[in-house]
């Protein structure tokens, strides 16, 4: 991840500031308090709209979807390969379902988002400490 990338992620992140160690963190770790925070955000709006906070769940939303957003930016699409072209139109497809889900205040949307983005991190998770040294497809993102 170039130090550009990473500022733009710290910068889509410090709205998830609340896990700290956003600086000290390598691009992993990055990717992971990312998916964690619109993962958190989604949650939370999924409750402001059941209890029909509509103000409180477009913020959440909308940073939901930048986070999205910010993931989507992070991909490096030539040396990611398939890999990052896939992820790319995931990503995508989930920043539209939470638009969707915002305007038509369907929770089930949210729920799909969260399954998704829910799958993509315990892969990241389970990535191998020399995958996420190397760089090239494995990696999938900037560095």
């Amino acid at each position: 991840m170039s130090t550009a990338a990473q500022y733009r992620a710290s910068s889509a992140y410090s709205s998830v500031a609340a896990h700290g160690g956003v600086a000290a963190a390598d691009p992993h770790r990055l990717i992971l308090m990312l998916m964690d925070g619109a993962l958190e955000r989604i949650a939370q709006a999924r409750g402001r709209m059941e209890h029909r906070e509509l103000a409180q769940k477009n913020r959440l939303l909308h940073a939901a979807t930048s986070i999205i957003d910010e993931l989507r930016s992070s991909l490096d699409l030539k040396a990611g390969g398939v890999i990052a072209a896939n992820l790319d139109d995931l990503y995508d497809y989930m920043a539209r379902q939470l638009i969707a889900a915002n305007l038509q205040n369907k929770p089930a949307i949210l729920d799909e988002v969260a399954h998704l983005l829910r799958e993509i991190r315990s892969a990241w998770v389970l990535l191998p400490a020399d995958a996420r040294a190397q760089r090239g497809p494995s990696a999938a993102i900037r560095e």
